[in-house]
Formats: C-alpha cells, structure tokens, sequence
C-alpha cells in the first residue's frame, strides 16, 4: 500500500463528503457558502491528485482503487441535500424560502436514479472487464459528463446560499431580481446537460466496449 501525496489528496477528498452532505440543510447561508468553497476544493482536488500521478509516475493501485470511490461518494453526498432541499421549503427571518429550481421545481426523482445508477452501472462494468483482464479508462465522454455535474451541483449549492441570503437579508431591488433569474436558469440548463451527458458517457462505454457483452454470453 502506496500512501503519495495523490493517494492522501484523494482520500481528503473522501472525508470532506460529510461535510458537504451536511452543511447545507444548516439554515443560514453561510453553512451553504462554505459547504460551496468545500465542493469547490473537493472538486478541484480530483484535478490535482490524477495530474501530481501522472506527472510524477505516483499512479499506484489503490489510487485506481480510491479515485472513483471518492467521485462516487462526492456525488452521492451533493445529491442528497439537492433531492431534498428542493422539495422542502423552510422557515428563515420569518419567511418561507423555497430551493425549487425553475422549470425542474424539484429534482426529479428519474433524474437522482439515473446519475446514481449510472456510476453504478459503470462501476460494475469496469469489474466485470477487469475479470476479463481488460482495464477501462476514463474517457472524454466521462470527463465531460463529470465537469458537467460538478457544474451543475456547485450552482445548485450556490443557489441555496443565495435564496437564504435573500431571506435573511430582506434583498430587493434590480439587481436581486436579475440574478435570481439568471442563476435559477443558470441550475435548470446545467442539469439538463449533466443529464444529457450522463446517458450519453454511459451509451459511449458501453459501445465502445460492447464487445465484453457478447463474451459474457
């Protein structure tokens, strides 16, 4: 077992989750604010330790063993306080803030099975070829889908700070009302791209690789 400074980097990443997870259902924007900074830094992170493991030859095992776990788990760890929030209101400075996200309202309960089930799916596909002695890599298709979602939940966690800040500090004016309108948009088109992405990165492995399928017959 290879402790390099990616592996430690990915298994930071791993420890923030719960904090993330947990920050935004804190009332106040604040908690959201930081929780934002910490989901930045987590997904930065992702960045960082696999170019410090290419670039220094620090590619180990248990870094291909830990990395898609901590993506995993960061993106289990969002989307439970975005099912949530966006479909329970609260009470703060005595008014009702509603996290709904236009057009979408709520997360729908599809879109939370389809992201999760896909990392699921991959997951097991990538075991089931490894049986097989064939590794898969990460593709431009699933990287892409990757900045997509992490797009998509900064956004929606930045959007939550924001609903509380405009309750806690009464805003008004010309400028709250455009980017109440800008940055709700902004959530809606960034989570239908992540969805778009999703299905197809997973339509993607699964052609390219379609011929483990017919093998495993």
């Amino acid at each position: 077992m290879r402790w390099t400074l990616p592996n430690i980097i990915t298994l930071a990443r791993i420890c923030l989750t719960p904090v993330i997870a947990l920050l935004p259902f804190i009332q106040g924007y604040w908690p959201k604010v930081i929780a934002f900074v910490v989901f930045l830094i987590a997904a930065f992170s992702d960045l960082v330790d696999g170019y410090l493991a290419r670039r220094y030859g620090k590619i180990s095992e248990l870094g291909m063993l830990l990395d898609p776990i901590a993506d995993k788990l960061l993106l289990f760890a969002t989307l439970i306080p975005i099912f949530w929030m966006t479909r329970h209101p609260t009470i703060l400075a005595r008014d009702k803030v509603d996290y709904a996200i236009p057009w979408w309202g709520s997360l729908p309960v599809w879109v939370a099975l389809l992201l999760v089930g896909r990392e699921v799916l991959i997951t097991a596909f990538r075991f089931f070829a490894k049986r097989r002695g064939i590794v898969i890599p990460a593709m431009g298709a699933g990287k892409l889908k990757a900045v997509a979602q992490n797009i998509f939940i900064g956004a929606t966690i930045a959007w939550f700070a924001w609903k509380d800040a405009i309750a806690q500090m009464h805003l008004a004016g010309d400028f709250r009302n455009f980017w109440d309108q800008f940055h709700g948009w902004f959530v809606a088109i960034t989570l239908a791209g992540a969805i778009v992405l999703t299905i197809y990165s997973l339509l993607v492995y699964l052609y390219r690789y379609r011929a483990l399928l017919k093998v495993g017959k």
